[in-house]
């Protein structure tokens, strides 16, 4: 898969361990994007801003696409940073749906 493809590939339903992804395909995915990083079952980023209003700007957006997918990340939001976290609480770790979305996402800051 390529980036492009990751972009472009819409969220499906995740549940249970069959849609789980292994620790080679998290690995294959996770070099599509050097942005992020694996902490335990999340796909983790921080992104910083001018101010607050272009920190909600991008939560916004975020927000808007994640409804869309129906795929939601956990998000700490300050002045001028956010900070997200993607997981997959059917499948109890990491699925395809929390690599699109997070290839979205770099879409929204480029």
């Amino acid at each position: 898969m390529t980036k492009d493809e990751l972009i472009a590939t819409h969220c499906l339903p995740r549940k249970g361990a069959a849609d789980a992804l292994d620790a080679a395909t998290i690995d294959e995915l996770a070099k599509l994007l050097p942005d992020w990083r694996i902490e335990g079952n999340e796909l983790r980023r921080e992104f910083r801003f001018r101010d607050f209003h272009q920190t909600m700007g991008f939560v916004n957006a975020v927000a808007w696409m994640a409804n869309r997918e129906d795929h939601h990340p956990d998000l700490e939001v300050g002045y001028n940073y956010c900070r997200m976290r993607w997981s997959t609480h059917d499948v109890g770790g990491l699925s395809l749906n929390d690599f699109l979305c997070a290839g979205k996402v770099d879409a929204l800051t480029t």
